[in-house]
């Protein structure tokens, strides 16, 4: 509705009339000067561009909300006046029309043209109402549509803090709690797990409300993770960890790694008393990342492992289907006996910016 926009518009379709009033005067033989035609339609809808642009910038407000009532005591009586106003402003341009007619005064002419257009004006100018009204269900409809995308937005982004927020404590929990049984075995140990576990959530408060965090990132923590859990279960373990350098800056949902891992821990390496194997790898397969995380232990048939792993697994499934929708897989399957993989998959998607490389990981 920007003006220039506007009457441009109007302009134009007058001057299409009058290219369509001087190729039917040809046809039947009639002597109209096309350059004359132009100006007397161009100036009448050029004006009638400018007076309805008028009535909506004065009005538009009442126009998006006209009653019946208030078109018929309002807005009818409006257009009436518009119409002999237009005509008015119009007569005075082309003081030599209607031609083959004697010269007439002003009120005559005037008089003249009204009984011969008023209908159609009155037609443009409602014309031009109901397309104004349209124009404003359009805009609160979009106007809906955004205040609606917004609190969808606004509410998926709560519930993915919630989501985030609720690892913190469930991890903070369980680390403690290994902490607290290494304090009565290896002082020094746990002594070294606490400042490790400092550096962990010192690491999670840097990151604030991110969602998405570079792969690099997400390893970093990892290994910080798993050196803790080396320390607590004193070499049981042999941890491997494979990372494709062309994934280094690949973008994954803030700590989806870390509760698969403690998981793995958690309901499989706990139970050996030796010989475990927990095993990471992240590469690429064309336009999508899979994340691999691989441990031995008793399987998939206890219960609690076979449910998903509780909070941290059931966690993950949530934020990778809040972020992901269809585009993403996740599966825990029994491999080879007493292994169990989870795989996931996810869109390739890149940092604007890479990152250095700071954890000590191998391809």
């Amino acid at each position: 509705m920007h003006p220039l926009i506007f009457i441009t518009g109007t302009t134009s379709l007058g001057l299409l009339f009058a290219l369509q009033e001087w190729m039917d005067s040809r046809m039947w033989n009639s002597h109209y000067k096309l350059s004359l035609l132009l100006q007397a339609w161009g100036a009448q809808y050029f004006i009638w561009g400018v007076l309805c642009w008028i009535v909506w910038w004065t009005l538009r407000s009442q126009i998006y909300n006209a009653g019946l009532k208030k078109m018929l005591l309002l807005f009818f009586p409006l257009s009436i006046l518009v119409s002999v106003m237009e005509e008015a402003i119009w007569v005075l341009l082309f003081p030599r029309l209607p031609m083959g007619k004697p010269p007439m005064p002003f009120l005559q002419r005037l008089s003249f043209h009204l009984d011969a257009e008023l209908i159609d004006s009155l037609v443009i100018f409602w014309s031009a109402f109901f397309l104004f009204r349209g124009i404003g269900y359009y805009l609160r409809y979009r106007e809906k549509e955004r205040i609606a995308q917004q609190l969808q937005s606004q509410l998926v982004y709560a519930q993915m803090r919630a989501l985030r927020m609720q690892l913190n404590p469930h991890f903070l929990f369980n680390t403690m709690n290994s902490i607290s049984s290494l304090m009565q075995t290896d002082i020094a140990a746990a002594d070294l797990m606490l400042e490790q576990l400092s550096r962990l959530l010192r690491i999670t408060l840097h990151r604030g409300d991110a969602q998405f965090i570079p792969l690099s990132d997400e390893m970093e923590f990892i290994e910080m993770y798993l050196a803790m859990q080396d320390r607590r279960f004193s070499g049981r373990v042999r941890q491997q960890m494979s990372v494709d350098p062309s994934v280094h800056d690949a973008l994954v949902p803030t700590m989806i790694l870390q509760p698969i891992v403690e998981n793995a821990y958690a309901h499989g390496l706990s139970r050996l008393s030796a010989n475990g194997l927990l095993s990471i790898e992240a590469v690429s397969h064309g336009p999508v990342l899979r994340l691999a995380v691989t441990n031995n232990g008793v399987g998939i048939n206890p219960p609690a492992v076979k449910n998903g792993g509780g909070v941290g697994l059931s966690n993950v499934r949530e934020r990778l289907l809040m972020h992901y929708g269809g585009e993403h897989t996740f599966s825990m399957l029994q491999i080879d006996g007493d292994r169990v993989q989870v795989v996931m998959t996810l869109p390739l998607r890149f940092a604007a910016s890479p990152t250095e490389q700071t954890t000590g990981y191998g391809a």
